[in-house]
Protein backbone atom coordinates (compact mmCIF):
# COMPACT_ATOMS: atom_id res chain seq x y z
CA UNK A 1 0.00 0.00 0.00
CA UNK A 2 1.63 3.85 -1.27
CA UNK A 3 1.38 5.92 1.93
CA UNK A 4 2.43 9.14 -0.15
CA UNK A 5 0.21 11.85 -0.58
CA UNK A 6 -0.39 13.15 -4.00
CA UNK A 7 0.45 16.76 -4.76
CA UNK A 8 -0.73 18.50 -8.25
CA UNK A 9 1.66 20.19 -10.11
CA UNK A 10 1.21 23.42 -12.33
CA UNK A 11 -0.55 22.46 -15.21
CA UNK A 12 -1.52 19.21 -13.87
CA UNK A 13 -5.46 18.68 -14.20
CA UNK A 14 -8.25 19.99 -15.77
CA UNK A 15 -9.95 23.18 -14.87
CA UNK A 16 -13.88 23.36 -15.59
CA UNK A 17 -16.21 26.47 -16.71
CA UNK A 18 -19.07 26.40 -14.42
CA UNK A 19 -22.04 29.33 -14.86
CA UNK A 20 -23.40 30.50 -11.90
CA UNK A 21 -27.06 32.18 -11.79
CA UNK A 22 -26.91 34.81 -8.58
CA UNK A 23 -30.71 35.83 -8.87
CA UNK A 24 -31.76 35.28 -5.05
CA UNK A 25 -28.14 34.54 -3.55
CA UNK A 26 -27.42 35.29 -0.18
CA UNK A 27 -24.16 37.36 -0.94
CA UNK A 28 -22.27 35.67 1.50
CA UNK A 29 -23.10 32.48 1.33
CA UNK A 30 -22.98 32.54 -2.38
CA UNK A 31 -18.99 34.03 -1.87
CA UNK A 32 -17.61 31.23 0.09
CA UNK A 33 -18.97 28.56 -2.51
CA UNK A 34 -17.53 30.84 -5.17
CA UNK A 35 -14.23 31.04 -3.33
CA UNK A 36 -14.25 27.36 -2.76
CA UNK A 37 -14.50 26.75 -6.19
CA UNK A 38 -11.52 29.19 -7.71
CA UNK A 39 -9.22 27.55 -4.61
CA UNK A 40 -10.36 23.93 -5.76
CA UNK A 41 -11.07 22.76 -2.12
CA UNK A 42 -14.07 20.67 -4.25
CA UNK A 43 -11.34 18.58 -6.00
CA UNK A 44 -9.71 15.93 -4.67
CA UNK A 45 -6.16 16.57 -6.00
CA UNK A 46 -6.35 20.59 -4.37
CA UNK A 47 -2.98 21.71 -2.80
CA UNK A 48 -2.34 24.88 -1.58
CA UNK A 49 0.25 26.13 -3.40
CA UNK A 50 -0.60 25.59 -6.83
CA UNK A 51 -3.95 26.74 -8.48
CA UNK A 52 -6.01 23.97 -9.67
CA UNK A 53 -9.26 25.31 -9.21
CA UNK A 54 -11.87 26.20 -11.75
CA UNK A 55 -13.50 28.91 -14.01
CA UNK A 56 -16.56 30.90 -12.32
CA UNK A 57 -18.86 32.70 -14.66
CA UNK A 58 -21.34 34.65 -12.65
CA UNK A 59 -24.70 36.19 -14.08
CA UNK A 60 -27.03 38.25 -12.68
CA UNK A 61 -25.02 39.80 -9.80
CA UNK A 62 -27.37 42.63 -9.30
CA UNK A 63 -29.79 40.42 -8.16
CA UNK A 64 -28.02 38.71 -5.19
CA UNK A 65 -29.59 39.92 -1.33
CA UNK A 66 -28.60 40.30 1.25
CA UNK A 67 -30.09 39.50 4.71
CA UNK A 68 -31.06 41.93 7.46
CA UNK A 69 -30.12 45.66 7.29
CA UNK A 70 -27.04 45.20 5.50
CA UNK A 71 -28.14 47.21 2.74
CA UNK A 72 -28.25 50.20 4.69
CA UNK A 73 -25.68 49.64 7.79
CA UNK A 74 -22.72 48.21 6.07
CA UNK A 75 -20.04 50.64 3.93
CA UNK A 76 -17.27 49.58 2.17
CA UNK A 77 -14.28 52.42 2.44
CA UNK A 78 -11.84 53.27 0.18
CA UNK A 79 -8.92 55.30 1.11
CA UNK A 80 -6.75 57.38 -1.45
CA UNK A 81 -3.96 57.93 0.87
CA UNK A 82 -4.76 61.74 0.75
CA UNK A 83 -6.14 63.74 3.73
CA UNK A 84 -10.07 63.50 3.37
CA UNK A 85 -9.33 60.60 0.84
CA UNK A 86 -11.55 58.40 2.78
CA UNK A 87 -14.77 57.27 0.65
CA UNK A 88 -17.81 55.61 2.02
CA UNK A 89 -20.09 53.70 -0.35
CA UNK A 90 -23.59 51.70 1.37
CA UNK A 91 -24.07 48.38 0.00
CA UNK A 92 -27.29 49.45 -1.55
CA UNK A 93 -25.14 52.37 -3.38
CA UNK A 94 -22.84 49.73 -4.73
CA UNK A 95 -25.66 46.59 -5.64
CA UNK A 96 -27.52 49.58 -7.67
CA UNK A 97 -24.23 50.73 -9.04
CA UNK A 98 -21.39 48.52 -9.69
CA UNK A 99 -22.98 45.11 -8.08
CA UNK A 100 -20.19 43.12 -10.53
CA UNK A 101 -17.30 44.99 -7.77
CA UNK A 102 -19.41 44.45 -4.47
CA UNK A 103 -19.61 40.34 -5.64
CA UNK A 104 -15.71 40.64 -6.64
CA UNK A 105 -14.69 41.98 -3.44
CA UNK A 106 -16.66 39.78 -1.67
CA UNK A 107 -15.28 36.75 -2.82
CA UNK A 108 -11.71 38.32 -2.67
CA UNK A 109 -11.85 38.67 1.20
CA UNK A 110 -12.33 35.10 1.74
CA UNK A 111 -9.19 33.53 -0.56
CA UNK A 112 -6.20 33.63 0.99
CA UNK A 113 -3.60 36.61 1.33
CA UNK A 114 -1.13 35.92 -1.28
CA UNK A 115 -0.50 36.50 -5.30
CA UNK A 116 -2.05 33.11 -6.09
CA UNK A 117 -5.21 35.06 -4.69
CA UNK A 118 -4.54 37.38 -7.93
CA UNK A 119 -4.55 34.32 -10.10
CA UNK A 120 -7.70 32.64 -8.45
CA UNK A 121 -9.73 36.04 -8.57
CA UNK A 122 -8.96 36.42 -12.30
CA UNK A 123 -10.87 32.94 -13.32
CA UNK A 124 -13.78 34.71 -12.04
CA UNK A 125 -15.88 36.68 -14.42
CA UNK A 126 -18.88 38.20 -13.31
CA UNK A 127 -21.71 39.86 -15.07
CA UNK A 128 -24.63 42.19 -13.70
CA UNK A 129 -27.28 40.54 -16.41
CA UNK A 130 -27.65 37.32 -18.01
CA UNK A 131 -25.96 37.53 -20.65
CA UNK A 132 -22.08 36.64 -20.77
CA UNK A 133 -19.83 36.12 -23.56
CA UNK A 134 -18.00 33.05 -22.63
CA UNK A 135 -20.53 30.71 -24.43
CA UNK A 136 -17.56 28.89 -26.27
CA UNK A 137 -15.98 27.67 -23.22
CA UNK A 138 -18.74 25.47 -22.94
CA UNK A 139 -19.87 26.02 -19.35
CA UNK A 140 -21.74 24.19 -17.74
CA UNK A 141 -24.62 25.30 -15.25
CA UNK A 142 -24.31 24.82 -10.87
CA UNK A 143 -26.39 24.41 -8.60
CA UNK A 144 -25.89 24.72 -4.98
CA UNK A 145 -28.22 22.84 -2.56
CA UNK A 146 -30.30 25.65 -0.58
Amino acid sequence: MNRQTTLAKEGQGTQKWWVVDASDQVLGRLSVRLATILMGKHKPEYTPHHDVGDYIVVTNANKVRMTGKKLDQKFFHTFSGHPDGLKSYSYRWMLENRPERLLEWSVRRMLPKNKLAVKMLSKMKVYAGSEHPHQSQGAEPLKFES
